[in-house]
């Protein structure tokens, strides 16, 4: 079975500037590289699965798809379902290193890559 890696949509692929448009809206470009990342990796022998919570909403597959296919992304799912995996990539997680005692700092105090101080 090939390993698989978890894309998240909004803000990971889909560069997410101008914030939420609506679940068929989508538009800003990709995220910079991203889709030669995906190349890789899906040429290394790895499975790509793009997850989103659009996929919930009427049209958000489809939608995804269509943005995925307008810009030459190419993925081997779009779900809203988070399969196994070997690793999450996503702009809105916090990576838990086993350590509690920093846990709450870091949660409040969590800002998405593109909404950083520079």
């Amino acid at each position: 079975m090939e390993p698989t890696v978890i894309f998240d949509f909004d803000g990971v692929i889909h560069s997410y500037e101008s914030g939420w448009k609506g679940v068929t809206n989508i538009p800003d470009p990709p995220v910079t590289g991203i889709r030669d990342v995906i190349e890789e990796l899906r040429i290394a022998g790895y499975k790509v699965v793009v997850v989103s919570t659009r996929c919930y909403q009427e049209g958000g597959i489809e939608a995804i798809q269509r943005y995925l296919d307008k810009h030459d992304i190419v993925v081997d799912r779009v779900t809203g379902e988070k399969p196994p995996a070997i690793v999450t990539v996503d702009d809105r997680a916090i990576c838990f290193d086993g350590d509690v005692t920093t846990l709450f700092k870091k949660i409040i105090n969590f800002k998405p890559w593109n909404k950083k101080e520079v």
